[in-house]
C-alpha cells in the first residue's frame, strides 16, 4: 500500500486489497482508498457515509434554474429557420 502523488489517497493493488479487505474497508472510514489493477487505477472505495453524501440529491431542476446567475438577464435566443436535410441517398 502507498499514497498517490497528488491525492493523498491510500493505494492498494487488487491482490493486496482482496487479501486485506477488512483493513481497506476500515481505512475507507477515514478516507478514500484507491485500488489498482495492473498498475492503473481501477476503483476507489469510500465509506457508506461518504457515498451517501456525494450522491444525495441537492434540490431539483426548478431550484437549479431559479438559482442560475443568468436568471433575469433577458437573454435573446434566435431560432434557426433551416429546413430539415434530405436523408435519402
Amino acid at each position: 500500500m502507498g499514497k498517490t502523488a497528488n491525492d493523498d489517497l491510500d493505494v492498494w493493488t487488487l491482490a493486496t486489497a482482496k487479501a486485506r479487505l477488512s483493513e481497506v474497508v476500515e481505512r475507507a472510514q477515514d478516507g478514500p482508498q484507491m485500488v489498482t489493477r495492473n498498475g492503473k487505477p481501477a476503483a476507489v472505495i469510500v465509506s457508506a457515509e461518504e457515498w451517501k453524501r456525494k450522491t444525495q440529491r441537492k434540490g431539483n431542476l426548478a431550484e437549479f434554474l431559479l438559482a442560475s446567475p443568468l436568471r433575469g438577464q433577458d437573454l435573446d435566443f434566435a431560432r434557426l429557420d433551416d429546413q430539415p436535410r434530405d436523408l435519402e441517398p
